[in-house]
């Protein structure tokens, strides 16, 4: 397999890896210059320099736009270096983290929230004050009701935080949701200025490699020719 020599680095590469400085955007190109005066367009590196460089320049970019990078963004330029996903369940995460009582508030509050619980609800309403009504000549909460007012009083206020426990914690899965969904975003409008450039470099080598065989097929031809007016002298 040909190989060629980094000018950056003096190491060997194999010849698919090749950049030339021509195929490199001028702000990734000035920004390697900055550290290496010498490279210039006549003169190549590897895929794995160039998308270092490349990465460097998307920090510094971000780093202009919005300032100091947060960890969201810092996250998001480490698995783009690395080359790793962030795409994930936030759902899942989320409930892999809770502990016994949050999971017991979540099911409450989903509990108390359904008609599962208003019809159980009036049912042992009904059952209570019709049995201290019409069933027990003696009843053990007699009207106006104040054993059963003291039992759903203390029934609402400790519903109550448990409710709000779970919406505090669904406020928390939305947040996180939405931390996830700007680091998708961000990676993906990344990746995607990369593809540009990958693009653009492959076209411009593209359209060497053919003004190349261009050139080549011109030599051909003219060779013919010669050849054919040398056998048409003779």
């Amino acid at each position: 397999m040909e190989k060629f020599k980094s000018d950056l680095s003096g190491k060997e590469f194999a010849s698919n890896q090749k950049v030339t400085g021509r195929g490199i955007r001028p702000a990734i190109l000035n920004q390697i210059r900055q550290q290496h005066p010498h490279f210039n367009e006549d003169c190549c590196l590897s895929v794995s320099e160039h998308n270092e460089f490349r990465n460097r320049y998307i920090e510094s970019s971000l780093k202009q736009n919005i300032g100091t990078l947060s960890l969201l963004e810092k996250e998001v330029l480490d698995a783009l270096h690395h080359n790793q996903t962030i795409s994930d369940d936030v759902d899942q995460s989320v409930e892999e983290t809770l502990t016994y009582g949050q999971r017991l508030a979540d099911r409450i509050a989903a509990f108390g929230g359904s008609w599962t619980f208003i019809i159980s609800f009036f049912a042992v309403l009904f059952t209570w004050i019709a049995a201290n009504v019409y069933l027990f000549t003696k009843p053990f909460d007699p009207f106006p009701f104040i054993l059963l007012n003291l039992i759903l009083s203390c029934l609402a206020a400790l519903q109550a935080p448990v409710i709000m426990m779970s919406q505090n914690r669904q406020e928390e899965k939305d947040r996180e949701r939405s931390r996830h969904d700007y680091q998708v975003n961000l990676k993906a409008e990344l990746e995607i200025r990369m593809l540009h450039e990958k693009m653009d470099h492959l076209i411009l080598n593209q359209q060497q490699r053919l003004f190349e065989i261009q050139q080549i097929q011109v030599e051909m031809l003219k060779e013919i020719t010669d050849r054919l007016y040398r056998q048409a002298k003779d």
